[in-house]
């Protein structure tokens, strides 16, 4: 009787069907530059003098018994291309694990060493050293996410904080725009004067919702990771030269704490992805908010989102299973040129002695990037992805992508919930939709923004296909 009994159980146990079954394993690797090396996010490159806290890669990987997917967040400002690539190539080789599969993105970080090379806005050939370094440290943080692999559970949710973004994009009283460093006038100003009597109102919305998937141990074991985007451009307000990572560094740590994670082990991983923040930021610029010590402002803003992601975590439906699957492509898309008028206006620029791009001189920057615009491909292929993971689906452009689109993707999208990320797979400027283009301002600059007018468009109507499909 004892022997049927057991052979049922085994007969039962073989009848329930593994695939989709989930185990989730997640790991961090530092990629902090050695000091010297320079800052990036202004205009000016400095030499970093400091570390305040180190930068990482945050590593999840989720496996069903049928495939994995890898969801990888770099502190970093952006990512050439090649450091993607080749790092997705080595993950394929070492683990098996498709290219497809595995979505590696920058945090948006103004506060890091360039891993972009020696000019963003042409296609470089070789890696520098730091960008070698990243892609080693990307690789052996998923090798050892894959270690940890263990039975997980996975929910996932979004939690509105509107209070923390602001479009830094203005409308301003007519004759109050100050001119471009191309000699024009915009119909916009990004990041106006804070508190002006001149502002009149913010030329596009924001989007606060915090999306996020949390995965922990099966039966409401140990947080194993937490992805999250927020629209949120960064925080700043760093020490003089500092290495930092930013609100999201102390996001990730801080959601540790509200989870009861800290010194865990194996340890949990708070990630942050960008979500789509190119015109997005934390400055009121209607009610300035007064002056703030180094971090300050960066700790308010991460610790209130970690709070609030961490109770709607708490609260979520977690499964044991998930669907996991991935589209990626490279998409043509043409390339913004300069036409005769500017190309003669940036000659005459970079002639002038009095104006010197090293001590910040906006019209002779924007003369040398014109110049090498010039030189760009016509068309440059976009790394476009999307990734499913149970419900959601997780889509990526390379660019610092306008709220507007993310708010497009997340309404027409065949899959809901879904959610944009931004900075994956590569680095090509601001993306501003049409509309934004003929309105002006900074992020519309030739240099600061390298694609067509339409890139927009055609990105998002490619996204919503592979979505499409993907939804099969």
């Amino acid at each position: 009787m004892q022997l049927f009994f057991l052979a049922g159980i085994a007969c039962a146990l073989m009848s329930v069907p593994q695939d989709n079954v989930l185990r989730a394993g997640a790991a961090t690797s530092n990629i902090t530059p050695q000091l010297g090396l320079g800052i990036i996010g202004g205009f000016v490159p400095f030499p970093g003098t400091h570390v305040h806290d180190e930068l990482h890669a945050r590593c999840m990987v989720l496996d069903n018994g049928q495939g994995k997917v890898v969801l990888v967040v770099c502190d970093l400002l952006g990512m050439d291309r090649q450091v993607s690539e080749q790092a997705r190539q080595l993950i394929e080789k070492d683990l098996g694990i498709g290219q497809d599969r595995v979505l590696i993105c920058a945090t948006h970080t103004h506060s890091a060493a360039s891993a972009l090379g020696t000019d963003p806005r042409l296609n470089s050939q070789t890696m520098d050293e730091y960008q070698r370094f990243v892609v080693l440290r990307i690789v052996d943080g998923v090798k050892r996410a894959v270690n940890l692999l263990r039975p997980a559970e996975i929910a996932h949710g979004t939690v509105d904080i509107p209070e923390h973004l602001f479009n830094r994009r203005w409308y301003m009283k007519p004759g109050t725009m100050p001119a471009n460093p191309f000699g024009g006038i915009d119909k916009v100003k990004m990041n106006p004067p804070a508190g002006s009597k001149d502002l009149l109102e913010p030329a596009g919305p924001t989007d606060p919702g915090v999306s996020f998937l949390a995965v922990r141990e099966v039966g409401g074991g140990k947080p194993i990771a937490l992805f999250t985007t927020y629209s949120l451009h960064y925080v700043g307000g760093v020490g003089n030269g500092h290495v930092s990572a930013d609100y999201f560094g102390v996001y990730s740590e801080a959601l540790a704490e509200k989870l009861g994670a800290v010194n865990q082990s194996p340890p949990f991983v708070g990630m942050m992805a960008n979500g789509t923040s190119g015109d997005i930021n934390n400055i009121n610029f209607r009610t300035p908010r007064p002056a703030k010590k180094p971090y300050e402002q960066m700790e308010y803003v991460a610790r209130d989102v970690a709070a609030k992601v961490a109770d709607a975590a708490g609260r979520a439906s977690y499964k044991n299973t998930a669907r996991l699957d991935a589209r990626y492509t490279e998409l043509p898309v043409a390339s913004r040129k300069p036409d005769a008028q500017l190309m003669a206006w940036a000659a005459k620029t970079i002639a002038d002695p009095t104006l010197d791009p090293a001590k910040g001189n906006l019209s002779a920057i924007y003369a040398r990037r014109t110049a090498r615009m010039a030189e760009q491909p016509a068309t440059l292929k976009m790394p476009l992805q999307v990734v499913r993971v149970g419900d959601v689906a997780l889509a990526t452009m390379p660019c610092e992508v306008f709220c507007e689109i993310g708010l497009e993707y997340k309404k027409r999208s065949t899959i809901k919930p879904a959610w944009m990320v931004s900075l994956a797979h590569g680095y090509y400027g601001y993306l501003p939709t049409p509309r934004h283009h003929a309105l002006g301002g900074y992020e519309t600059w030739m240099g600061t923004n390298r694609l067509e007018i339409k890139a927009s468009d055609i990105m998002l109507e490619q996204l919503l296909k592979m979505t499409e499909e993907i939804a099969r």
